[in-house]
């Protein structure tokens, strides 16, 4: 199944913000904004990064492997920017788990820690429902959470999404493989 025909474009905007991939013109906020971040605030908060590897260069690499990703329709990845000043608030991917006959993607979601509680998670997150049945044409999405990721967990269960169960040892995360929460919402 071949949804993007081209170079992966789609923009989507919700009454704050604007959902759409990277572009090359978009690194100097991109950076400043992961720059800016707060010290980790909790356990699966990354906080401050080091970017200093991260030139326009790069930048224009990640671009690209981003739009590659999108043309073999494995992983859809979409920046969220503030609609009234642009600013680089955070990122979400749709990464396609099945095609026919199930049409199954898993979706991952983040916001940069100083911008968390002002509803921009959620405001993205459901408008991904949204992308992900119109234009990429999915059936089921699934978030997997780490069990204690709280705040995580809430933004699922506020969007409707449902708690399926949970996956054993699922992903190999810290030297390990652990448990994930499995929440899903048909489209």
């Amino acid at each position: 199944m071949n949804i993007v025909e081209g170079p992966f474009d789609h923009l989507s905007e919700t009454t704050r913000l604007v959902i759409r991939p990277l572009r090359n013109e978009d690194y100097a906020n991109w950076l400043h904004e992961f720059e800016s971040r707060a010290p980790s605030l909790h356990q699966h908060d990354p906080g401050k990064i080091d970017m200093s590897e991260c030139t326009p260069e790069w930048f224009e690499q990640l671009v690209e492997r981003h739009q590659e990703l999108a043309r073999t329709d494995k992983v859809y990845i979409f920046g969220v920017f503030n609609k009234e000043d642009g600013t680089h608030l955070g990122m979400i991917d749709i990464a396609t788990l099945a095609r026919e006959p199930f049409q199954w993607a898993s979706f991952g979601y983040t916001i940069h820690n100083q911008h968390w509680r002002n509803g921009y998670g959620k405001e993205a997150v459901s408008e991904v429902f949204r992308i992900a049945a119109e234009i990429l044409k999915f059936h089921r999405l699934e978030a997997h959470i780490n069990l204690d990721n709280h705040a995580s967990i809430k933004l699922a269960e506020s969007v409707g999404l449902q708690f399926e169960c949970v996956r054993k040892g699922f992903i190999y995360e810290h030297e390990e493989w652990v448990d994930h929460l499995a929440y899903y919402k048909n489209l």
